[in-house]
């Protein structure tokens, strides 16, 4: 086995562990609505406290990762995900024991928000994409969101089974124990780049604060974040809020837990196509198409009769575009910046994603309080979807580079 065929191993087992990382930590996360009806029957806060509460987590974990980020390219991933493991366990744990709002909002907004923050999307790419050379890095970012998603396709019927068997407490537990299965794989994340690609990337190295100058003038940088909120806010207020839609409308939580699961297998295929397609088309165009698709799919389903099938099929479309947006996003980052900070630029992306979230989360709520259902906030996702698709039209990206002559 030569040098070459070693090194390329070793690349792709940290692909993997960054995949099965993102498996648990976003697993657990977004299979949250489902215990919204159980923990207001528990606790009786109410479903506008308790979706402030799940409000406050969704910023606190955008938040979160562009302080680990920086961190973990000062000092590597492997400590920042250790940290986060614990932290996603200790929250989950101690949810169960919160009687009041700010015990929920401690426990499950900030605790478990942080520690899931601190094995995310931005970690995870900006520790292996500067392993790779470019035309593997949008590929290799959609295939670790694809474990992401699966992991939402893996939890959401499991957590639904337990929460039905032994109550939504014992359901938070077994997240738990989920979130302590990181530890181990810190470990192989420990990895650190080749000499050279080390010497290369210190020759090249401005600062981080220089950077971020750089990156703070960039109006396309800018248009990456407005596009992203938009994400943000669909995302959050579809899982939290679909297992209540789905009780609107008659139908047993079990078509929520199925849907948020093909929800989840339907964007693992849109995933890795997102990142195949970002070698082949420019990836704002790609995110233009993901938005824009986002409005027709709820259009589709306003119009559509509100059966467990319409519930599936709506699951299966929105999966497709749920986080495809991350690979073209984490991309375009890269293609701007470079790879130095890619985990502090995009996790300052996915700081605007869950401020997005934060409103998505909270205003579903609201909503429901006031109104009695979601209609509104089906209009304003609708709305915002395709002012994220105009927005990333100015993005200035640079042309693909045209495929090279095979050598004679």
């Amino acid at each position: 086995m030569n040098a070459h065929t070693t090194k390329s191993q070793g690349t792709w087992l940290l692909v993997v562990t960054a995949a099965v990382i993102l498996m648990i930590t976003m697993g657990s996360r977004q299979t949250l609505g489902l215990f919204i009806s159980p923990l207001n029957t528990s606790t009786g806060m109410g479903v506008v406290s308790i979706s402030f509460a799940f409000a406050i987590g969704q910023f606190v974990w955008g938040a979160a990762q562009p302080v680990f980020g920086a961190i973990a390219d000062r000092y590597g991933p492997a400590r920042v995900i250790v940290i986060g493991g614990l932290l996603l366990a200790l929250g989950w744990v101690l949810t169960p024991f919160a009687t009041n709002q700010w015990m929920l909002i401690l426990t499950m907004g900030v605790i478990a928000a942080a520690g899931a923050g601190a094995g995310s999307f931005s970690i995870l790419i900006g520790a292996t994409a500067g392993r790779l050379p470019p035309e593997r890095r949008a590929f290799t970012a959609g295939f670790i969101n694809a474990g992401g998603s699966f992991g939402q396709f893996l939890f959401a019927p499991l957590v639904q089974a337990l929460i039905a068997a032994f109550g939504w407490a014992v359901a938070m537990f077994g997240m738990a124990f989920s979130a302590l299965l990181t530890l181990p794989l810190a470990w192989i994340m420990r990895r650190k780049p080749a000499p050279q690609t080390a010497k290369a990337a210190a020759k090249d190295d401005i600062g981080l604060r220089a950077q971020l100058r750089i990156a703070a003038r960039d109006p396309s940088y800018w248009c990456l974040h407005a596009g992203f909120f938009t994400c943000g806010f669909h995302i959050a207020f579809l899982v939290t809020h679909l297992p209540g839609e789905v009780g609107l409308c008659g139908l047993s939580a079990g078509v929520a837990a199925t849907s948020l699961a093909i929800i989840g297998l339907s964007n693992i295929a849109g995933s890795l196509g997102a990142g195949a397609l970002g070698n082949v088309f420019r990836m704002k165009w790609l995110l233009v198409w993901l938005y824009a698709s986002r409005a027709v799919a709820i259009v589709l389903y306003l119009a559509a009769p509100k059966t467990p099938l319409t519930f599936y099929v709506f699951a299966a479309v929105l999966g497709v575009t749920w986080l495809s947006t991350v690979p073209p996003t984490a991309g375009l980052v890269g293609k701007l910046f470079g790879m130095r900070y890619l985990a502090t630029l995009f996790g300052l992306t996915l700081l605007s994603h869950q401020i997005g979230g934060f409103f998505g989360a909270w205003l579903g709520g609201l909503a429901l309080a006031n109104t009695g259902s979601y209609t509104w906030m089906w209009y304003a996702d609708m709305a915002l979807a395709l002012m994220a698709a105009v927005v990333n039209l100015p993005i200035k990206e640079a042309p693909l580079a045209a495929p090279r002559p095979a050598a004679a």
